[in-house]
């Protein structure tokens, strides 16, 4: 299979060199079809050139509405272009961005480009849903977070080394295809199992570690290597590709974003996930298939720092 095609800045400023551009992106990847009242379906609409902020009038419900009504860009300030930029660079960068970088590029504050990114990582919340993986499927779990002995002194847990003090995540990576990961709350056997029941499909083949809490595991051919012992593959068992996963996050962990708060780090291991699952993907078509998974979605400033 051919590598996906990517674009350079320089041609994203040439594909896209203003507002208007970008506006007509979005709208093409929104309305497929022609334009369509947000409110109440109808396409019997009419353009309105000296209502700006609101460019269509539906002649079924009197409405004014623009591309930005019914998705995650409704009642941000920021010029489409400046969020068709972000979701570019976003997707061209494997590892991530930092919103201080991101604020530069875009020539915005930190915290306006932070809350971007958010709204942009809202699009690519999973969508694998339940009993959607395998056959053949590699689980595995690991910690995010800092190390005890890098902590000031009045945050230190002092509670022990290796897991102190780090958020457990758990990954489920198809043979050669897809991952889902997330956050759990333990490590713990009924944990770990319940999220294999409710996303891998029974039958399916699961490759573990040797963790206590997947032993006993029943309605699936489970198959596992002991690490502790050395051994990281035994024929077909091994983990070898959701922990090259985890390399790829430790590293945007640690090279780029240098902290994910527990409250949000499933945006940001989602985000890598879904940068994974699309790999394949050129860069116009990742960028257009996050436009037109923008519709239906909200996330406001409020419920992103208090909810």
């Amino acid at each position: 299979m051919s590598k996906p095609e990517t674009i350079s800045l320089y041609e994203f400023f040439q594909q896209f060199p203003d507002e208007e551009a970008a506006r007509l992106f979005f709208e093409q990847k929104r309305w497929p079809n022609g334009v369509e009242c947000p409110h109440c379906g109808s396409h019997e609409t009419s353009e309105c050139k000296d209502h700006k902020p609101m460019p269509y009038r539906c002649r079924s419900c009197r409405k004014h509405f623009s591309v930005r009504v019914g998705t995650v860009l409704a009642e941000s300030r920021l010029p489409l272009h400046k969020w068709l930029m972000a979701i570019y660079m976003m997707t061209t960068a494997r590892k991530g961005i930092p919103s201080t970088q991101m604020a530069r590029e875009l020539g915005t504050t930190q915290k306006t480009a932070w809350f971007l990114a958010q709204r942009i990582r809202e699009t690519w919340m999973a969508s694998i849903g339940g009993g959607d993986m395998g056959p053949t499927v590699e689980v595995d779990e690991t910690f995010v977070g800092g190390r005890e002995r890098n902590k000031h002194s009045n945050k230190k847990l002092r509670a022990g080394r290796g897991a102190v003090g780090k958020q457990p995540v758990i990954g489920i990576m198809e043979r050669g295809g897809r991952v889902i990961a997330g956050p759990i709350p333990s490590t713990d056997g009924p944990t770990l199992k319940g999220v294999i029941r409710y996303h891998v499909a029974p039958g399916s083949t699961v490759y573990t570690d040797n963790h206590a809490g997947y032993r006993g595991m029943r309605g699936y051919n489970h198959a596992s290597v002991n690490h502790g012992v050395g051994e990281y593959v035994r024929e077909q068992a091994h983990t070898n590709g959701i922990e090259s996963f985890w390399s790829l996050l430790k590293r945007g962990y640690y090279g780029i974003y240098h902290y994910m708060s527990v409250k949000h780090l499933h945006r940001y291991v989602n985000e890598f996930s879904f940068r994974h699952n699309t790999a394949k993907v050129d860069t116009i078509d990742f960028m257009g298939m996050t436009a037109a998974r923008m519709v239906g979605l909200r996330l406001t400033y409020k419920e992103l720092t208090h909810g």
